[in-house]
């Protein structure tokens, strides 16, 4: 066999992590000792935590805590297998009834992960024989399904609702079709363009997922973005995750009765994945209370996000398009953002660079509503430190850059 026939000659080749670690400049699985939502500990060195989807600060809530420990307590570790045979407990089904309810919707089924939630409503839904269109920002979960279900995929550029409309118009009459889209966008911050695609979905009767994994907990008292325009009753499926807002691991999708008994024996992540563990089901449960019985929550959030981007704009740093906690600083190019990113650890601020085919080079910063004044004001006095952040400086802000 010749080395170009063996799949690991590959290894060899693959030099450019090994190269960023031996400049000091690699900024991936850096063992964090510990954290509180908004600070963490690196090196022996405390850092303001700008760089989490931490979004409500739950993680250290004693309400959260206590309720994992006491889920631990009362089911073990795990729950030993897939939930559609032995790994299905009541706690689970507590989680979807209240869930459904808070996103407004007729019923819910938990998933282990927000990944594999994506994955499993996607490819559940969908057959070589139809077609799914999505938004060029869309998450790689998304993705990742859409492929996965075999259906001719096509992009749209990204909040183009225009070209949504050209697309869907040029499909075959009797052909299925999906529309896929974000809620929030992860990459720049911004919005989906809710009523425009609805509209368009209307006119040309395709199906709509919104993929709300930062706008649960974000928008609208947390209900997330269909909830914020109005129109949760027009968007069919809702995928969400539990690792960003409700502070755990997991995830969910809400939609009608008859979509989610479809999903519960079609969607194969869910069929073929041990379920999600009960301490995790335990403080996403108590994560979602504490959300529902404090929407004021979500306005400290906020404000704290405008505060932020005040703050930069101040100093000359812009912030693209974000209208949410996800807040993007553009930068010049890869090594330029590695080298902003190491210049703002060692002036005690963790944020994530951003590199392509994810996105284009930036720097995404994250706020939280656990925040305070002083902390994002050192923030903003970090970023005014970065030589690299200096001077003009191209902002496409055009999400992804998916192939």
């Amino acid at each position: 066999m010749t080395d170009q026939a063996d799949v690991f000659s590959r290894f060899a080749s693959f030099t450019a992590a090994n190269d960023l670690i031996e400049s000091g400049l690699y900024p991936y699985f850096l063992p964090l000792e510990g954290h509180d939502g908004t600070r963490a500990r690196l090196d022996g060195r405390e850092l303001i935590m700008c760089g989490s989807n931490n979004y409500l600060g739950l993680t250290d809530d004693p309400r959260v805590r206590t309720a994992a420990g006491r889920a631990l307590d009362t089911y073990g570790s795990s729950c030993t297998g897939s939930r559609f045979l032995n790994g299905n407990i009541d706690l689970h089904q507590e989680l979807e009834k209240e869930l459904a309810r808070f996103l407004g919707k007729p019923a819910a089924l938990v998933m282990s992960t927000g990944y594999q939630t994506n994955l499993g409503v996607i490819a559940g839904l969908l057959t070589p024989r139809d077609h799914v269109v999505i938004d060029k920002g869309a998450h790689a979960s998304v993705v990742d399904g859409c492929r996965l279900s075999g259906a001719k995929l096509r992009w749209f550029p990204h909040n183009d609702a225009g070209a949504l409309a050209g697309i869907l118009a040029g499909l075959p009459d009797d052909a299925p079709r999906l529309v896929v889209v974000d809620g929030v966008y992860s990459m720049e911050g911004d919005l989906c363009d809710l009523p425009a695609v609805v509209d368009v979905c209307r006119r040309y009767g395709a199906r709509l997922v919104v993929d709300d994994a930062h706008g649960l907990g974000v928008l609208a008292g947390g209900r997330g973005t269909a909830a914020h325009f109005g129109l949760t009753d027009e968007v069919d499926l809702i995928t969400v995750t539990f690792s960003k807002s409700l502070a755990s691991l997991g995830g969910a999708v809400a939609g009608s009765e008859e979509a989610i008994h479809y999903l519960r024996h079609h969607a194969r992540s869910l069929i073929f994945s041990a379920s999600m563990t009960p301490a995790n089901t335990g403080a996403a449960l108590a994560a979602l209370r504490v959300l529902r019985d404090e929407p004021e929550l979500t306005d400290k959030l906020a404000a704290n996000a405008a505060h932020l981007r005040r703050g930069l704009a101040a100093v000359g740093i812009g912030t693209g398009v974000s209208a949410t906690p996800i807040i993007p600083v553009a930068t010049h190019g890869t090594i330029g953002t590695l080298h902003a990113w190491r210049r703002l650890i060692d002036g005690g601020v963790y944020v994530n660079p951003v590199l392509p085919p994810a996105a284009e080079p930036r720097l995404r910063v994250s706020v939280t509503a656990r925040h305070t004044t002083a902390q994002l004001d050192r923030v903003v006095q970090a970023f005014a430190a970065v030589p690299e952040l200096q001077g003009p400086r191209a902002y496409a802000g055009s999400g992804t850059t998916q192939p």
